[in-house]
């Protein structure tokens, strides 16, 4: 033991305690896909609150720099999709690649400050407290000003071995995050228990529960199959975002796409989204129907990733558009599905006034499209009633929860294209696996560039193609159907709900023993 706090008193001096904290946080990345080291992260985040021990003064700083750094580490494709991608110069671009997680960093720097408020036993204080206000204000990064999901400690242990992904179909994403924030906050106490025998039994006696309770959840079939099954085509394009909306690159990526189109004959194709770089209703008379009677000729329905102008003709919208009953004598009769939940800075423009200088600057087009509305009805192709989302949605859980209701297969369709050959897609990846198990639905996912992919019910990736290359992958499905206790609830809301007051009642508890 003596070992130990002299250890402490090194990690404590400022040379040794920053960069530590730093690497602790640079560290986070390989928890996340592709490398899926989700055992990591409870160790660092367990770390964390150890240094914050340390240096009491500086927690909230601590966890700020530990944002800061992890999340830029996470999200340093923001500076491929500003400079690469649209152009921006760096002088511009760096700058703004470090804004999002200097923003993002004031979440975990409120946690860690709100927990120190609670004048409570450490091992409350560590084991219960910080865990649930980590939890809520990682609700509120996923809430407020339209909310960015990426990086939730939870998205850690979406992976095939991590028993704490069991509490996805549960209790959604933020579960996953409170079960996971639990494990690293009992690993302190478990460790470090100040000599305590007891706290130390505690502490080993929930890491034990909370574990078991995960494995248990990941053998139980929440929904079933529903007896259907059918083959999916998902098209991987590979058009260089440089490159897309280029009018030489027009006819070049049609052909692509249509010689992918007529050498499938599964029963459900799927281009991914933006797949047509034109405005549907200005694309070349019988475009449309010659995809359409191709995919009908192989026995295919096909949904088709495409921009499309408003009902007024004043705005435009990012679609995908289900082709599989195209009735050439009513061209604009096409059901579709428009993106609701948009990219904040890439899909609209929240501070026009602001921004519209930097966009003068980048090769962003269609920068502001409008939203689609909050509940749309899943198609209807082949045998299966597919609930489609659109990229940046697919980190929105509960917002998928009422089409999920209604269909039996879950699709995605994403142009990572912006974020070259970076993490981003593989991060994106590990979103639809949690929607998959959320859910309890198969998830397929067809993009331009990657991580196109089969996703079981169960989180499980059946098969995926090789990122960057043109290709399209085939497989298997079973339809679905059941909900998960997750969507019984609606969503996150009432867990956030109980640990807000769970809060409320240990903060007035602590207030009492004063």
């Amino acid at each position: 033991m003596n070992v130990f706090y002299q250890a402490e008193t090194i990690w404590r001096k400022p040379a040794v305690y920053w960069p530590l904290l730093t690497a602790i946080a640079a560290a986070t990345p390989l928890t996340f896909a592709p490398y899926y080291h989700f055992w990591l992260m409870p160790l660092l985040f367990g770390a964390l609150i150890k240094l914050t021990e340390l240096r009491p003064h500086y927690a909230a700083r601590s966890a700020y720099l530990f944002g800061l750094i992890g999340y830029t580490a996470q999200f340093y494709w923001i500076h491929t999709a500003l400079h690469t991608v649209s152009g921006l110069p760096n002088l511009y671009a760096v700058p703004l690649t470090f804004l999002l997680p200097a923003f993002l960093a004031l979440y975990p720097a409120t946690a860690f400050w709100l927990a120190g408020k609670f004048n409570l036993p450490r091992s409350v204080r560590i084991g219960l407290v910080l865990p649930i206000v980590w939890t809520i204000t990682e609700f509120a990064r996923e809430r407020l000003l339209t909310g960015f999901a990426w990086g939730a400690l939870g998205y850690s242990q979406i992976a095939e071995n991590s028993p704490l992904a069991g509490f996805a179909p549960l209790g959604g994403i933020h579960l996953v995050t409170l079960a996971t924030a639990f494990t690293g906050a009992w690993l302190v106490l478990l460790l470090d228990g100040k000599g305590r025998l007891k706290q130390r039994a505690v502490a080993a006696s929930a890491l034990a529960a909370v574990l078991l309770a995960g494995y248990a959840a990941k053998q139980i079939e929440f929904t079933r199959p529903n007896g259907s099954s059918a083959t999916v085509a998902l098209a991987q394009g590979n058009i260089p975002q440089t490159l897309k909306w280029t009018p030489e690159q027009f006819w070049p990526t049609v052909e692509r796409y249509y010689e992918q189109v007529a050498g499938s004959r599964a029963d459900i194709v799927i281009l991914p989204e933006t797949a047509i770089p034109m405005m549907r209703q200005d694309l070349p008379d019988g475009l449309i129907a010659q995809f359409a009677e191709q995919a009908r000729s192989n026995g295919s329905a096909l949904a088709v990733g495409i921009s499309q102008y408003t009902s007024d003709g004043r705005d435009y919208e990012n679609a995908v558009i289900n082709l599989s009953q195209f009735n050439n004598q009513t061209p604009d009769r096409i059901p579709y599905y428009a993106k609701n939940h948009l990219v904040p800075f890439g899909e609209y423009k929240p501070l026009p006034w602001l921004t519209e200088p930097l966009y003068q600057l980048m090769n962003m087009p269609l920068a502001d499209f409008k939203r689609g509305g909050d509940i749309q009805t899943p198609f209807q192709m082949a045998n299966q009633k597919v609930a489609f989302n659109i990229c940046y949605e697919d980190g929105f859980g509960d917002e998928l929860i009422a089409s999920a209701k209604q269909s039996t297969l879950l699709a995605n369709a994403s142009n990572m294209a912006w974020y070259g050959k970076s993490n981003a897609m593989f991060q994106h990846l590990q979103q639809s696996q949690a929607r998959a198990l959320e859910l309890g639905r198969y998830m397929v996912r067809a993009t331009n560039t990657g991580a196109t992919a089969i996703i079981d019910p169960k989180g499980r990736i059946v098969s995926q193609t090789v990122p960057d290359t043109e290709a399209v992958l085939e497989g298997k499905i079973e339809g679905y159907t059941g909900e998960t206790p997750y969507m019984k609830t609606g969503g996150s809301l009432p867990l956030v709900i109980l640990l807000a007051v769970a809060a409320a009642a240990l903060f007035i508890w602590g207030k009492r023993r004063n």
